[in-house]
Order: C-alpha cells, then structure tokens, then sequence
C-alpha cells in the first residue's frame, strides 16, 4: 500500500472518529462539546492536512494519529461532562418529587441516565453521550432550580421561551404538545407568562378540571385545550399567549 493511499485511509478513520467533535450533537451546550481536546484535536488535523499537501507522509500520519488520540478524549470530556448533568437533575427530581407526579417520565430519564454510565464505563463515548442527552431532556422539562455553566437557560432543550410582550400576562393560554413543548400543568405554571412557579399547577387545575376530558385527572391535558389563568391580586392579565 503506498504512503499516500495509507493517509487517505487514514484520514478517512480520524473524520469517522472526530464526527461528533466536529458536527456537535443537538443540545448539547456549545461550552462542553467546544473544549481544549476538540481544539487541539482540530490542530493537529490542520498540520495533518498542511503536511500531507507538501508530500510528508509520515508526518501527517503522526498528526493524524494525534488528532483521532485528542478526538476521543474530547468525547469522553463530554460524556463524562453530560453524565455529571443528567445527575444533576435527576438529583433535584428526586428531591422534588417528579417520580411520584410524572412516573413514567421519571422512570424513562432514569433509563437513560443509566444507560449512559454503563456506554461511560464501557468507552462508548458516542452512545453515552445520547444516552446522557436524552436524560437530560427528559429531567430539563420539569426543571425550575439555577441553571448551571454547561447547561446555559438558552439553550438547553426544556428551557422555557420567553413572551411575545415582556412583562405581559396572558389571561388565556393554548395547550401545546408534550413531545416537544413538555406542556402539562407543571410545565404550564411554571412559564414566566402564567405564574413563573410551577407549584402553583394546582391553581390552574381548579380553575380549568370542568372542561379537562377527565376531571379528576390534572395529569391529562390534551393539545389545543384552552386554559383560563387566574389572576391574583394586583394582577392585570390580557388575551391569549402568542408563541
């Protein structure tokens, strides 16, 4: 096999490896994945790249080999960056009593979370990270404690959007889905536009379980429900809340 034929084989196993390094993965904040390992990693491709184009092949197959090195330990600074996310949050679930209202997501973010650290303790970099992500997801819905550096109230998926008119509080507010806007009551409460804590769920149970499809059920809202928020005093809430 010629040295050329060899590097470009070569290049072609550290793109594979350092895929996710250079793509980045949905949700994950851009402070984790952007981290000294990925940086480098990127270096040493360039020298790789540079070498290679003057015909030094053995040079750029010793870049290369370095940057697929720093490429997986960039991998596992996010995996082990994201493990110590999800449980995070999975700590503040447990204190907050999210597996006894919400079971069933309670019991998939645990699963994940799991399967995470056993891809960590595995080396399966790239299967822990979704695996951790997903956890995070799933636990960042029903989150409302301080954000932390590495998961930014921007960007992180379950972060809550902002009102069309700052300051303004709807009177009404339309049922969105739950596999993308988590919305349930909790989630709804806890919007800045409707009480800005979601403790205060029970509020808008009582002023809305006569048109719910189950009454005594608060867990079942369905998309395109229409709900009242109650005001409390003081408080002047206008029209329906426009994503």
């Amino acid at each position: 096999m010629s040295r050329k034929i060899f590097i470009v084989l070569l290049m072609s196993l550290f793109v594979s490896a350092f895929a996710f390094a250079v793509e980045g993965e949905e949700g994950i904040p851009e402070g984790i994945a952007n981290n000294e390992y990925y940086r480098e990693s990127l270096r040493l491709t360039r020298l790789a790249l540079e070498v290679y184009e003057l015909g030094d092949y053995d040079a750029s197959a010793n870049f290369a080999h370095e940057a697929v090195r720093f490429a997986e330990l960039s991998d596992e600074y996010v995996s082990t960056q994201l493990i110590a996310e999800a449980a995070r949050l999975k700590t503040w679930a447990d204190n907050n009593n999210v597996a006894t209202r919400f079971p069933n997501n309670y019991e998939e973010g645990v699963n994940q979370y799991d399967a995470a650290v056993a891809f960590h303790s595995e080396e399966e970099w790239s299967d822990s990270i979704t695996a951790s992500t997903k956890s995070i997801e799933i636990f960042a819905a029903f989150y409302t404690g301080p954000h932390t550096a590495s998961r930014p109230a921007t960007t992180t998926p379950g972060t809550i959007s902002r009102p069309a008119q700052s300051g303004q509080l709807a009177r009404q507010y339309t049922v969105r889905t739950w596999r993308v806007e988590r919305d349930c009551l909790w989630t709804i409460a806890g919007y800045p536009w409707v009480f800005g804590d979601p403790w205060r769920w029970r509020e808008l149970y009582e002023a809305n379980k006569d048109r719910m499809p189950e009454p005594a059920n608060p867990d079942l809202v369905l998309p395109g429900m229409v709900l009242d928020i109650p005001s409390r005093a003081g408080e002047n809430r206008q029209g329906m809340y426009q994503p």
